[in-house]
């Protein structure tokens, strides 16, 4: 998008602007519709408040703002915290409204005879695959496109916290600000889950502080502000 627009509730999207750009393509792309945006006959309206974002790639558009609760969408990225297990599976905290249901089978490679074992308290990084309005969301973790984990399933180790709706979006940014300051100067891994949650895992439990830190930090700072916070940071270590 060219300039930031903050839209909220009822706001009519014009989605045919970028497309316009392209009219000179042979290939039309599909218009995909994320959180905070609802086709309404031949209109795309606002249903939530907050920042327009767009993705020229994959033609996708979404609402980006800092509810209080998260609201499970098909295919976000999210994190849990294993809560009770049943005869089919188990249920996840989410920070939704609902517990999610993840199934003995939605891992990579599982079978009736082969699946996981997973302890009340795991933490599990997985992609929510069920969410609507009258069921319980539905997560699995592995990517059903090419039935390989590719990141997802059980975070062993590490350290969870949570953040606002709004930075965690941010974060999967691959050019994420302080992300990229951090892991230039400082070897460590990160799972972040768009319910606000992130899970980091470093080679000391100082640096995991630091790491943290950092993250809760940037929320209001420019990429510049990240830049020199991190620095300032790792003088203090």
């Amino acid at each position: 998008m060219a300039s930031t627009r903050v839209v909220i509730p009822g706001d009519v999207v014009d989605t045919s602007a970028e497309a316009g750009e392209n009219s000179g393509s042979a290939e039309t792309k599909v218009l995909r519709l994320g959180p905070g945006l609802m086709q309404v006959g031949e209109q795309v309206r606002a249903v939530a408040a907050g920042v327009l974002n767009s993705n020229d790639d994959s033609n996708q558009w979404w609402v980006v703002g800092n509810k209080r609760r998260y609201v499970p969408s098909e295919g976000e990225p999210v994190i849990g915290v294993v809560v009770a297990r049943h005869g089919e599976g188990y249920r996840v905290d989410i920070g939704s409204a609902h517990d999610a249901l993840l199934p003995l089978l939605a891992f990579e490679g599982a079978t009736k005879r082969n699946k996981p074992n997973l302890a009340v308290g795991t933490v599990v990084y997985g992609r929510v695959a069920v969410a609507n309005s009258v069921m319980d969301p539905e997560m699995e973790c592995y990517n059903p496109h090419t039935g390989k984990s590719e990141g997802y399933g059980e975070l062993g180790g590490g350290f969870m916290f949570k953040c606002s709706l709004g930075l965690a979006r941010r974060l999967m940014d691959s050019k994420a600000p302080v992300l990229n300051a951090l892991g230039s100067e400082i070897p460590f891994e990160v799972a972040i889950g768009l319910n606000g949650r992130v899970w980091i895992n470093t080679e000391a439990p100082v640096t995991t502080v630091l790491v943290a830190n950092a993250i809760k930090n940037s929320e209001f700072l420019s990429a510049k502000q990240c830049r020199q916070m991190v620095k300032e940071l790792l003088e203090r270590q």
